[in-house]
């Protein structure tokens, strides 16, 4: 089974929740006895350029205009994606490791879905609808707030985001461990619930092997 891993938090692991929530996640997971490689991204270290115009059209022109030819300047704006997306297309399951900032994701992960998510990446765009070019079947999310949420909660936009851009490319087995409550000056349990979330994403990082084992 291959892992990716997204990272989308800009601190070290000593003061970023998500990134101390995936260290328990990958500890155990890579303490299993199971046929498991694992790819770490992390995108402050490798940074996706934000959408331009000349990315726009090389990803959009081709679906709408039968027989266009990107130019070299629409290729040259798409070799992030095109990078990225062969590591998405290769892997199994999916992690991605991030903080909610302003109830969504932060922006270089927005970004990151937006090289990576387009038409000739990860999925052919067809007159019934995008038809999949990946193989994943599991991903896991690993977030941290420093407010506190109930499930569906319409504040979170983060989790709304991340699940409908992947279930549009026909991805919908999608797992949470989230510490919420950080914020200390509010939250006295911190510790309490940054504790349960890392529980929970052990548990997951135990699902995931076992679905690995059944698979094979």
């Amino acid at each position: 089974m291959n892992v990716l891993h997204i990272s989308a938090d800009p601190r070290p692991v000593e003061s970023s929740v998500p990134k101390e929530i995936a260290v328990a996640f990958f500890n155990k997971l890579s303490g299993a006895e199971s046929d498991i490689e694992i790819t770490h991204v992390d995108l402050y270290k490798d940074p996706p350029p934000y959408m331009s115009e000349a990315s726009y059209r090389g990803q959009w022109y081709p679906v709408f205009i039968e027989g266009y030819q990107a130019t070299r300047e629409e290729v040259a704006a798409n070799v992030y994606g095109q990078k990225q997306s062969e590591l998405f297309n290769q892997t199994d399951a999916l992690v991605i490791a991030t903080p909610m900032w302003n109830f969504s994701v932060p922006a270089i992960l927005k970004g990151w879905i937006d090289c990576v998510l387009a038409p000739g990446l990860t999925y052919t765009f067809e007159k019934t609808g995008p038809q999949p070019l990946h193989r994943i079947k599991k991903v896991v999310l690993l977030v941290a707030s420093d407010d506190t949420f109930k499930e569906e909660d319409p504040r979170d936009i983060l989790t709304a985001q991340i699940r409908a851009s992947l279930e549009y490319i026909e991805i919908e087995d999608l797992s949470v461990a989230w510490a919420d409550g950080q914020n200390p000056v509010i939250f006295g349990d911190c510790e309490l619930r940054k504790s349960m979330a890392i529980e929970a994403a052990e548990e997951l990082a135990e699902e995931l092997v076992e679905m690995e084992s059944v698979t094979n």
